[in-house]
């Protein structure tokens, strides 16, 4: 009988191996297809298999899944969402030619496309901050200032915060616009811009698999202008009206854009008339916030997507009612990673259960104001939150780098 295997679309620096582990704890054989699967240091280390093919083509793709099927039972595909999200759209055509279990590749473009994603958010009647669609430098600044000070500006399509800005002038404005239309954003369709009001508030996250939202995390970012995370708490101390408010919008959401099928987050910002929804992602949050949902509620998300990927029933009930809080570590300067310490001895701190880095010592590092600025993260969990804090404080402060500048 041939070997289950479960296919994955490229690879992820936080959440990958974790995909692998699980995969084999269920008893599947994990098969990555990358353009470039040596990117990824756990596949790069020959343990797993990994196959070069383009991912961006899709006839390509069904060839070698094709293929595959010659040599395993595949019992499922999945894998990760890239940079601009279009591997999830790719997934689920995947998913659909061969018949297997997938979300709908209709209702994840629309939530791929931000504008799409807004207009029917909008004739839903969600909350959103107010917005403008521009093509050029000259309706970037006409929007932001119809819509006033301060603005965000953002790709209408891409992740992890890239090209991303809060800007609180015209000046601040025109500079960005140049950055993204003037060549040095990379476009893998037509350019528009977001200009978006900044709303005001806590932001919150809410972790949701099928219909149902698993819980809200909450979230700091490293500073403006930039949208760096560089807290998370899991799960956020509300009131129980906040968090029925933030479910509610959140199954809305859901509804709206034809989800419901596998996991999804929905990003919120707390304001002065309650949530408001800043975005809306047809797929399972990047680490460390899967480990987080698994070390306060014992819900392993990254293993119930893939039972549910492989025709199973998933079960996110909860076993813990602890709290768990992450930090990630983002170095406030650039040059070349010489060396890390403290790694260790913060490792050994009781109640710290992960302390990783992404990169290793000789890594150039480049700072671009999203989230391949954060350079690893610290993972603590306790029964409660002031504990868990101090035992993440604790250790984050002993664990120290070195970076040698750029020559002038």
């Amino acid at each position: 009988m041939p070997r289950p295997a479960l296919i994955l679309l490229e690879g992820h620096r936080g959440n990958g191996e974790l995909y692998m582990h699980a995969a084999q704890q269920l008893g599947l054989h994990p098969i990555t297809l990358s353009n470039d699967p040596v990117q990824y240091p756990y596949l790069s280390r020959g343990i797993y298999e990994a196959i070069f093919v383009d991912t961006g083509n899709l006839d390509a793709l069904i060839r070698e899944c094709s293929r595959l099927s010659t040599r395993y039972d595949v019992a499922g595909i999945t894998g990760f969402a890239g940079e601009d999200e279009s591997i999830n759209v790719t997934i689920a055509k995947l998913c659909q030619y061969f018949g297997l279990p997938g979300p709908n590749p209709v209702s994840i473009e629309r939530c791929r496309d931000k504008i799409s994603q807004r207009g029917i958010l909008g004739e839903a009647g969600v909350a959103m901050p107010s917005y403008r669609v521009a093509t050029n430098a000259a309706e970037v600044k006409a929007s932001a200032a119809e819509i006033g000070w301060p603005v965000v500006l953002k790709p209408a399509v891409g992740s992890g915060s890239i090209g991303v800005r809060l800007c609180r002038s015209i000046d601040e404005v025109a500079a960005h616009s140049n950055y993204l239309l003037g060549g040095e954003h990379v476009w893998r369709c037509p350019p528009k811009i977001l200009v978006e009001e900044y709303a005001k508030g806590p932001f919150y996250c809410a972790e949701i698999m099928g219909n149902e939202v698993i819980g809200v995390a909450a979230s700091e970012f490293s500073g403006p202008p930039h949208f760096v995370f560089r807290k998370t708490i899991f799960p956020a101390l509300l009131t129980d009206h906040e968090y029925e408010r933030i479910v509610d919008v959140s199954q809305r959401c859901i509804r709206a854009l034809g989800l419901g099928w596998g996991p999804a987050n929905i990003e919120f910002r707390w304001t002065e008339s309650g949530p408001v929804v800043i975005e809306v992602n047809p797929r399972l949050s990047g680490a460390p916030d899967p480990q987080l949902v698994r070390l306060a509620y014992g819900v392993d998300l990254i293993k119930e997507h893939i039972k549910l990927v492989i025709g199973n029933e998933f079960d996110v009930r909860r076993t813990l009612s602890h709290t768990a809080a992450a930090q990630n570590l983002v170095p406030d300067g650039e040059g070349t990673l010489d060396q890390v310490t403290g790694e260790s001895d913060a490792a050994a701190v009781p109640g710290i259960a992960e302390v990783k880095f992404y990169i290793e010592p000789n890594t150039r590092i480049l700072r671009k104001g999203n989230y391949g600025d954060c350079i690893g993260h610290v993972v603590a969990a306790s029964t409660n939150l002031s504990q868990t804090e101090e035992t993440l404080r604790r250790a984050v402060a002993l664990i120290s780098w070195r970076i040698i500048p750029f020559p002038a």
